[in-house]
């Protein structure tokens, strides 16, 4: 709980020292919300190359919800996670039938249906150039947009620990270790009276919530929502952050989500090869970290103790 309460701190001081990290900052603990969602259903044994969608989705159900006459920060963030939520509960119903490659594949397949809607409903979704997201009001006031996004910033610090809190307690609960019992034995579950079934559709929800949570902050960080948003290689980065990360505990999505959206800054500004520093960087942590980076953070806790 210290180094969880020191890291919240020295993400909160950061911005101050160096402003330009504040949208990077943001950035990280959104993608960190949406792996966690993936990380969630990694429990279970199962891999979604798809949950970018419940990203996008949220995302565009503010910018839909503004356009309608919504103004309320509060408001717009919640009905964005509900709506997010909804469609997971709506998807999962049919997706969570199946389980390993097929699993995987098919979440993508729904996925790429949504992207393809985003791209092609220009009328509606404006296509390609995306949806403008208005800055909202906070407490019915009006704010100038570096005000909004200090309270975006600092709201997201709280929600990353209030959010995570949950989740912790949610993976610690019956339905939680029914999760990674499904991963082991899943027909022990069925002998034993516990509906499968409904064990993975819970978590699946609250996966898309997840997802759809950070999908917004993101909406809301950037001032626009594209069809980018859903595309495959943005549910694939989610999954790397949640591998990268480590899924023993809630903080591996974050730190690997921290780690990948800094080193990414960092490479751009020294090379246009960028990806090559960090596709080494992501090989160098899968080879020789198993476990993810909070896995090393593990290890070395235990070590000292």
């Amino acid at each position: 709980m210290r180094a969880v309460v020191a890291t919240v701190l020295v993400l909160a001081v950061l911005p101050l020292l160096a402003p330009w990290l504040q949208f990077v900052l943001m950035l990280a603990i959104a993608k960190g919300f949406a792996a966690l969602g993936v990380a969630v259903l990694l429990r279970a044994g199962l891999i979604s190359i798809g949950h970018a969608m419940f990203y996008a989705m949220s995302a565009y159900g503010v910018a839909f919800l503004a356009s309608a006459g919504v103004s309320d920060f509060a408001t717009l963030l919640i009905l964005s996670v509900l709506i997010a939520g909804m469609t997971g509960a709506i998807v999962g119903a049919f997706v969570i039938r199946y389980r390993a490659i097929f699993f995987a594949m098919l979440n993508l397949a729904v996925s790429m249906v949504f992207y393809s809607l985003f791209s092609k409903l220009y009328g509606i979704t404006g296509g390609s150039d995306g949806m403008a997201i208005p800055i909202p009001n906070v407490l019915g006031i009006a704010l100038s947009e570096p005000a909004f996004k200090n309270v975006l910033f600092y709201l997201s610090l709280a929600l990353m620990v209030l959010v995570g809190l949950g989740v912790h307690r949610y993976l610690d609960s019956p339905l939680g270790h029914a999760l990674s019992a499904v991963h082991t034995n899943e027909i022990r579950l069925e002998y034993l009276g516990i509906p499968v079934w409904a064990v993975l559709l819970i978590a699946y929800t609250l996966s898309a919530a997840l997802a759809g949570l950070g999908g917004a902050i993101a909406g809301f960080a950037i001032g626009r929502v594209v069809p980018d948003f859903a595309f495959w290689t943005a549910s694939g980065q989610l999954v790397l952050i949640a591998v990268l990360g480590g899924i023993g505990g809630v903080p591996g999505a974050f730190i690997g989500a921290l780690f990948l959206e800094l080193l990414h800054t960092a490479a751009v500004t020294v090379t246009d090869a960028w990806n090559l520093i960090v596709g080494a960087a992501l090989i160098a942590v899968i080879m020789f970290m198993p476990r993810g980076l909070y896995g090393l953070l593990e290890r070395q806790k235990g070590a000292q103790q």
